[in-house]
């Protein structure tokens, strides 16, 4: 992945400073350990190559094993990783290792949530670009590890036109005739906002392929599938959770997009022990 490394050394930066003080004053420097990392709840595990990367760029002789795969489901938790190496080097780098792997597993871990909750349904869930800032790329792929699509990476990849889009073009219509005028090589990703019976009328005599239903409820949304009947693809969006998830893919929307999975994700409990080595 494009500019991992520089990220875990961004990340050590700002966490070492000008040093680790206490370990520097507590372990001696000729110390060897092994540290295990454990999972300690139920979820999905992902991040391990940037937990790794975090290890390998203060101890490049250290050695890692892998005791879980990235994605991977357990209900019991277990043995994630271990780490043979500097002791110095697995104390300083423990939390910034395991900030990675518990906010990226806690990602993974809801997406896998979100993708059982609407299994059955024929809907999928999407994710948006509601991501921590710098870490957009390993979010996404924590949330295609756990199970559920990925949405347009950034603004470049995909349109969406949204209301302040169509309030400055001049309305729906118009909106969608600037946008196939001025990148018709995206033309095919066209996606427009609506807000009610009126707009989606709009939108489908100007063709748009897909319209995002803005928090709209349950009622509305079955009612813009009836209204709709299939001319163009359907996306539901706007305060969706975990709870509501399954009742919303029941409505006959093909696709439901959910910030929560990015921005709202708990992180795993994940934890580090050390036992110095001979």
């Amino acid at each position: 992945m494009d500019g991992l490394v520089e990220l875990v050394q961004g990340a050590l930066r700002e966490d070492v400073g000008s040093g680790d003080a206490t370990t520097l004053a507590t372990v001696a420097e000729d110390a060897d350990a092994l540290a295990l990392i454990t999972q300690k709840a139920p979820g999905s595990i992902y991040g391990l190559q940037v937990a790794e990367l975090v290890f390998a760029q203060l101890d490049p002789s250290a050695r890692i094993e892998r005791m879980v795969e990235e994605g991977a489901w357990r209900d019991d938790g277990g043995p994630v990783m271990t780490v043979q190496g500097r002791a110095r080097a697995l104390l300083t780098g423990e939390r910034t290792a395991l900030n990675f792997l518990a906010h990226l597993s806690g990602v993974a871990t809801l997406a896998a949530r979100a993708a059982a909750a609407v299994r059955g349904t024929g809907a999928k869930v999407l994710d948006t670009r509601k991501t921590t800032p710098g870490l957009r790329a390993l979010e996404k792929a924590a949330v295609a590890a756990g199970g559920v699509s990925n949405n347009r990476a950034g603004l470049y990849d995909a349109i969406l036109i949204k209301e302040n889009h169509i309030a400055a073009a001049g309305g729906i219509a118009a909106a969608i005739q600037r946008v196939r005028a001025a990148a018709p090589q995206l033309a095919q990703t066209l996606q427009v906002e609506v807000r009610d019976a009126g707009e989606i009328e709009q939108a489908l005599q100007v063709g748009a392929p897909r319209l995002l239903l803005d928090n709209m409820d349950d009622a509305q949304l079955r009612a813009a599938v009836a209204q709709v009947a299939g001319r163009a693809e359907l996306e539901a969006s706007g305060g969706v959770t975990l709870q509501t998830l399954r009742a919303c893919a029941q409505t006959g929307v093909q696709w439901i997009s959910m910030g929560a999975l990015t921005h709202s994700a708990p992180a795993l409990d994940l934890s580090m022990l050390l036992e110095l080595t001979p």
